[in-house]
């Protein structure tokens, strides 16, 4: 299918074939009539992207302090790494279309093939052929309203939600400062309520449009006369209300709402403004409400509204993001907005670089609703692209999922060990595309079969969000390839008793990555304690940082948590200092009372092993970023073995200190040992054993903060 596409790192912005998006659960998939360039908005983006290393830290200063904290954090080579793969990516744009259903898993059945629908969302509502939508962002388009006007409704629901927030009443003054194509609608949407509206804007042009769309009045922001015309206009009380639609790198229409709004008014921000406040001479005396408004409405960026596809309940949050997007196509098909006007250009999608021409000014020529059209093709349907760009080898690997953390650490040292790069799925066409172009793979696609069912394909990577990855190992080992899979290996019992049944059957390999134990530095310290011939104990500390339970790996659907997709590590890292298996299990959690955090994120594991070891492991959320990540300590035979955040290492014995360099958390020495001994036929690094056994683990740490009693660790639980 076609797509608009956007180079980050270069800022080539140009139309592609991509893959078709996937279909999964709670997700619709939409053929596209029209989209909408959302000119504010996408100006921006494309500005940044457009813009050399230095202009896009000077614009997204957020960016660099996050990429200052993870130097401090994994070390300069590692972050380079990250913001390199970060740079070096494919970006959608778009977030407004209407089309047709294809297809829907809706888990309320609403939406059927045939269907017209309207759609938002950024990377999911872009500008290409063929989208796959959560079902909270979807809505009917109503017989009446043309698909081109339906084009408008996440532009119409942000301004539906700003004039929400202004809770406006009948025959109240309101004035919208920014005439684009975000106030011209809002201009129609408070005449349809009734207020009396006053536009301002710099444009000539956007202030006749905004007389046309219904306001009484519409002045220039540059005219001497502005403060007398709005004081005429409200007979010298001010604005009941100010709804800033405009996007400015100042404060002034902050500063001038303060100016004409009357006292205990109340300010709206919709738009992209300096929120620099001046408390004096209007803000404090009048005592003015200032009000943001977030985007489409309520269950904006929610994770579980958004992606889970849970509404809320009707009787308590009475607009949502998607019941203020049928709120405004309600109001077209009564004709209460007039969409038409407001639409300048149409391109076809095969045009799209002349419309951000023109949105970027390249071309001088007014605008403000500019429409990209879709073609019925039979092509755009196809769920793999191929190119063919290198040999294959003797090790062929086929990757499913394919985020940041798998181009960074993945498929690099899989290329450089010398496997070729056959074949990337990832469930937008898009992520699999830039995979493609950036590795030289020889297909992309979003249908896992095209991996799966490839024979020449005999080595798996995957890397996808947690909740998928036993299914993908199970079906990747009934397909006869050997499986890599990223940690944890399953989300609970039952999953992990339906790989330990498929790996029976099965003469291929099946790794989890379990990358520390494959740090030199590790490997130093074990040879060591190898042999010794008695129990040790492993001490590890971990400052792991906080994460908010919103974030996707803290969610029980998608990422299980922090004990089974993070604490697993430390887990195999003791079994192999130990060179035993974990029999016994206790742990303890924080009580508090602070919802922010996660009390299973701060707490403290003992665990005994087979030959009288003993791990301790206290994990920790509620940290400093200044102390380094992970301290680990190992003790036994008058020597002790030390890591520091695997940056240095050290053994003591003998009243010495020997000094141990450190060469990365072992991300490409586990790769490598996993081709090795794949192509010699020797199966996994670690023992399928050792690798249920950790997985066990972390559901038995679950099962002991439930109860509140130690949890015996047993392998028959599982390979019965």
């Amino acid at each position: 299918m076609k797509q608009v596409i956007q180079n980050f790192k270069t800022g080539q912005l140009y139309v592609d074939e991509v893959p078709v998006p996937a279909l999964s659960e709670g997700m619709v998939l939409v053929e596209n009539e029209f989209s909408l360039i959302s000119a504010g908005t996408e100006r921006s983006t494309v500005k940044v992207a457009q813009a050399n290393l230095l202009g896009k830290a000077k614009q997204r200063p957020d960016l660099v302090s996050q990429v200052i904290q993870n130097i401090q954090k994994e070390g300069l080579s590692a972050t380079i790494s990250k913001v390199r793969t970060k740079l070096d990516s494919l970006k959608a744009l778009g977030y407004s279309t209407s089309g047709k259903v294809i297809a829907s898993m809706d888990s309320n059945g609403v939406f059927k093939p045939g269907d017209r629908v309207a759609c938002a969302g950024a990377d999911y509502a872009s500008h290409s052929e063929v989208i796959s939508v959560p079902q909270n962002l979807v809505v009917k388009i109503p017989e009446s309203v043309s698909s081109d006007e339906a084009a408008f409704t996440t532009l119409g629901s942000i301004a539906l939600q700003g004039v929400r927030q202004a809770e406006p009443r009948l025959g109240e003054k309101v004035c919208v400062i920014g005439l684009g194509l975000l106030g011209q609608i809002t201009v129609q949407l408070l005449k349809a309520n009734g207020c009396g509206v006053f536009g301002i804007d710099m444009s000539e042009q956007l202030i006749e449009l905004a007389k046309k769309s219904g306001a009484n009045q519409a002045i220039n922001r540059n005219d001497s006369n502005l403060i007398a015309a709005c004081e005429n206009f409200t007979n010298g009380r001010g604005f009941d209300s100010i709804i800033i639609t405009a996007a400015t790198p100042t404060n002034d229409p902050i500063v001038l709402s303060t100016e004409i709004a009357r006292k205990k008014g109340k300010i709206i921000v919709v738009g992209a403004v300096k929120m620099d406040i001046p408390r004096e001479p209007f803000f404090y005396k009048n005592e003015l409400e200032l009000k943001i408004s977030c985007s489409y409405g309520p269950g904006r960026y929610d994770v579980d509204y958004e992606e889970l596809g849970k509404d809320y309940p009707y009787a308590y949050v009475r607009w949502t993001e998607q019941r203020n997007m049928e709120a405004f196509l309600d109001l077209i098909a009564e004709r209460a907005i007039d969409i038409k006007p407001l639409i300048t250009h149409l391109f076809d999608i095969d045009e799209a670089e002349k419309a951000y021409d023109i949105v970027m000014g390249k071309v001088k020529e007014p605008h403000i609703g500019i429409l990209l059209k879709y073609k019925s093709s039979v092509n755009k349907l196809q769920s793999k692209t191929e190119v063919n760009q290198g040999p294959i080898n003797a090790i062929n690997t086929g990757f499913i999922g394919a985020g940041s953390f798998a181009q960074s650490y993945l498929i690099p040292n899989a290329k450089s060990w010398g496997a070729s790069l056959d074949g990337v799925v990832t469930s937008k066409g898009i992520t699999s595309k830039s995979v493609l172009d950036k590795f030289k793979f020889n297909f992309c696609s979003s249908n896992t079969k095209d991996v799966l069912e490839n024979g020449q394909i005999n080595t798996l990577f995957i890397a996808t969000p947690h909740v998928s990855h036993a299914s993908f190992v199970i079906d990747g080992l009934k397909a006869g390839k050997n499986v890599f899979v990223e940690k944890p290996l399953a989300m609970n019992m039952e999953q992990l008793k339906e790989v330990v049944h498929t790996q029976k059957s099965s003469d291929k390999s099946l790794m989890v990555g379990f990358n520390r134990r494959f740090a030199p530095v590790a490997e130093e310290i074990k040879k060591e304690f190898t042999n010794l011939g008695e129990p040790l104990v492993v001490t590890i500390r971990v400052n792991a940082g906080f994460i908010p339970k919103d974030h996707w790996s803290q969610i029980p659907e998608i990422g299980g948590g922090r004990i089974i997709g993070e604490v697993c590590h430390f887990i195999d890292l003791m079994q192999y200092f130990t060179d035993a298996v974990p029999v016994k299990v206790y742990a303890e959690a924080i009580n508090t009372n602070n919802d922010k955090l996660t009390s299973a994120d701060n707490l403290a594991i003992s665990i005994k092993f087979s030959n009288g070891s003993v791990g301790n492991l206290t994990y920790l959320a509620n940290g400093d970023k200044s102390l380094p990540k992970e301290n680990i300590e190992v003790f036994g035979g008058g020597k002790i073995g030390i890591i520091h955040d695997f940056r240095s290492g050290s053994i003591h014995k003998d009243n010495k200190q020997v000094k141990l360099k450190s060469a990365g958390k072992g991300h490409k020495e586990e790769v490598y040992r996993f081709l090795d001994q794949v192509k010699e036929g020797k199966g996994s690094p670690i023992s399928f054993e050792s690798i249920c056994l950790t997985t066990l683990t972390t559901f038995k740490i679950l099962d002991s903060l439930s109860t509140g009693l130690p949890q015996n660790i047993a392998l028959e639980e599982v390979m019965a």
